[in-house]
């Protein structure tokens, strides 16, 4: 699909004045998607189901505001850094130097901070010769705590098939921690109308990241024989009120997954599926782990595209990125993850794809 093709919008303008865009991608399926230039953000995603009506899979707002003034709505679709998920205490030493950052998520860091990546205007423009957006972002050195200049790039592009790839690249001026990812939050059946807990789930993964109190990582663990194996599929809710001490003290699933294979090939990660519209999505990563969140503290006091007001477990998330606090605990790499320190004349790179399929009635 050429470029022509994606639709270009004003989204709204940011309280310093700067205006914001909004990208339509289409595919030849059915399946559409919207970007926004606040927080490279995936904004709505659209799917037929089985009898070919048009529906929403993805949580989400159309107005800019919402992104803003609410704070559930904080990393709704966006790409997130300059570190994804949390890092204890909001500290870490590099180079014989402390480094401290804002403790956002009580008592640890989140998401690059409160001022984070998703937090920003990326510069939008159409892909040239694509059916896709690319994002460019400047952070600048001590953004948020971090050491050094990061030039980042997100790169959206929509396949005739209606596969969705996002393609992440940067580079620093300055041995930096980096770790991206994108924060979508999914639900197959009706966009987070109602619960995404009878949907099924499969993930391709034979260990966990078990987490203290503050999910903060403790030690590896098999799921064999445990509410986190979904190696054969089942669906989301099915152990979810299990007793057990990890998933009571997250209130649901909020677990880093370690994929079986090596990192920077991609290969395919995890598939929800929901069986009342037939709607399938594969997610496929450069990635070695998988951030299970299955929206335990999603409040219900935001209401989404066509009225939908987002109750607890409302969506499902499937991050894939590095693991949690990798930057404290250097054993992490021994499980295939790649360094979390971007290096002066390294190019970080990541690549995600999700692919919207429809099973048979």
């Amino acid at each position: 699909m050429p470029a022509a093709d994606v639709e270009t919008r004003h989204w709204g303008t940011l309280p310093g004045g700067q205006d914001v865009q909004l990208f339509i991608l289409r595919a030849s399926n059915g399946v559409t998607v919207t970007l926004g230039e606040y927080g490279a953000r995936l904004l709505r995603a659209q799917m037929p189901d089985h009898d070919g009506k048009l529906g929403d899979i993805l949580l989400g707002h159309p107005d800019l505001s919402a992104y803003l003034e609410q704070e559930d709505a904080l990393y709704f679709g966006a790409t997130v850094g300059r570190v994804a998920n949390r890092i204890a205490r909001g500290r870490f030493e590099l180079g014989g130097t402390e480094y401290q950052l804002a403790v956002n998520n009580p008592p640890n860091h989140l998401h690059g901070g409160p001022g984070g990546f998703h937090a920003v205007r990326w510069e939008g423009e159409v892909s040239e010769g694509l059916n896709g957006v690319t994002f460019r972002y400047h952070s600048p050195d001590g953004e948020e705590g971090y050491p050094g200049a990061v030039e980042v790039t997100a790169r959206y592009t929509l396949s005739a098939e209606g596969w969705l790839t996002l393609d992440c690249w940067a580079t620093t001026n300055a041995p930096t921690p980096l770790s991206l990812t994108n924060h979508a939050y999914w639900n197959l059946a009706d966009g987070g109308a109602g619960s995404v807990l009878g949907q099924t789930l499969t993930l391709a993964a034979r260990q966990f990241l078990a987490v203290d109190g503050g999910a903060i990582p403790v030690e590896v663990r098999d799921v064999e024989g445990t509410p986190f194996d979904f190696r054969a599929g089942k669906p989301l809710g099915q152990d979810i009120g299990a007793e057990n001490e990890q998933l009571q003290q997250a209130g649901g699933y909020d677990h880093h997954f370690i994929l079986e294979s090596k990192a920077d090939e991609l290969r395919h990660a995890a598939t929800l599926s929901d069986p009342s519209s037939g709607r399938q999505m594969q997610v496929w990563t450069t990635e070695n782990g998988v951030q299970l969140y299955s929206g335990n503290f999603i409040s219900g006091s935001f209401v989404g595209w066509d009225g939908a007001r987002y109750e607890k477990h409302s969506a499902a998330c499937l991050e894939t990125q590095q693991a949690p606090n990798a930057v404290n605990q250097p054993e992490l790499d021994s499980l295939g993850q790649k360094p979390v320190i971007l290096q002066p004349g390294q190019t970080y790179r990541t690549t995600t794809q999700w692919r919207f399929l429809v099973m048979k009635k």
